[in-house]
Parts: structure tokens; C-alpha cells; sequence
């Protein structure tokens, strides 16, 4: 099985041997991995203003516990798609589809706004990212020229 992104093709040498992948596809792996870093660190700092802007334990319990496992699911898609791993790519652009819904979930009310209109934009960027690059990502370069092994010619045998 092939656990590689999408977008991640290496290009094939003469001798049909893979090389090393290219630069383009580590930026926009570097990029996604900072983009769902960031995600992660506003799910918990909107954890911390629940906490702090508390009234009632029960709801806020159940806030925190979510924006935790939200947390730490980004991360570690974060981590899988620093990896390489194919289901980081399509549990990252999911993350970035829910990311904005869920941001306005709570109304852009105060103490809330500011991280919640980040979290909306991330996760819109984060999207729009991930669909933008694998397409072309994967695809080889049309103008590309196709490198075929020389042969050797053949001697004659002596008899």
C-alpha cells in the first residue's frame, strides 16, 4: 500500500530508480503542518478562555474536553502529514472543511471572537490549500521528456 499524499510523485531517474521528492511538494507539506499546528493552538487557547470565562462547571468540562481531543487530533495529523501518510492529507482537508462552521458555532461573541474569526480563516486557507496543490501536485509535467536506459549493442559471437 502506497502511504504516500497525493501530491507526493517522485520523479524516476534513468536507471528507474526513485529520487528524492521535490522541493514544491516539502514547502506545501511544511505549509499544511504549520497551518494545522496553528489550528491546534487556537483550540486550546480557546480552551484556556473557557476555562477563565467560566460560570458553570458542567458545560465548560465539556468544552474543554472537547477542544482537547480536537487539539490533539490536529497535531497528530499534523504529525502524519510531516510523515507523509496519505490519511493525514484527507483528515487535514476535513479538519479545514469543519474548521469554520465550527469556529462560528459560538456567534464571534466576546471573549471568543478573535480566535474563533483565526480558527474561520485557517480552516477556510487550510482547505483551499490542500484541494489547490493535489491536483497539481500529482500530475506529471506535460513538456516532462520520458529518460529511456541506453542500451548497449550487442557483439556478435565468435565461433
Amino acid at each position: 500500500m502506497n502511504n504516500c499524499l497525493p501530491w507526493d510523485t517522485a520523479a524516476t531517474d534513468a536507471d528507474g530508480g526513485k529520487t528524492a521528492p521535490a522541493a514544491g511538494t516539502q514547502v506545501v507539506r511544511r505549509l499544511i503542518v504549520v497551518m494545522l499546528l496553528t489550528a491546534a493552538a487556537l483550540d486550546l487557547t480557546r480552551c484556556g478562555l473557557v476555562m477563565a470565562a467560566a460560570r458553570c462547571p458542567a458545560p465548560t468540562a465539556g468544552l474543554v474536553t472537547a477542544g482537547l481531543a480536537a487539539a490533539t487530533l490536529t497535531a497528530r495529523t499534523a504529525r502524519g502529514c510531516r510523515a507523509g501518510h496519505r490519511w493525514a492529507g484527507w483528515a487535514a482537508l476535513l479538519i479545514g472543511v469543519v474548521s469554520a462552521p465550527q469556529a462560528a458555532a459560538s456567534g464571534f461573541r466576546s471573549p471568543y471572537m478573535i480566535p474563533d474569526s483565526a480558527t474561520a480563516a485557517l480552516g477556510i486557507l487550510l482547505a483551499i490549500t490542500i484541494l489547490a496543490t493535489a491536483g497539481r501536485m500529482g500530475r506529471r509535467d506535460p513538456t516532462q521528456q520520458i529518460l529511456l536506459p541506453s542500451v548497449p549493442p550487442m557483439k556478435a559471437k565468435k565461433r
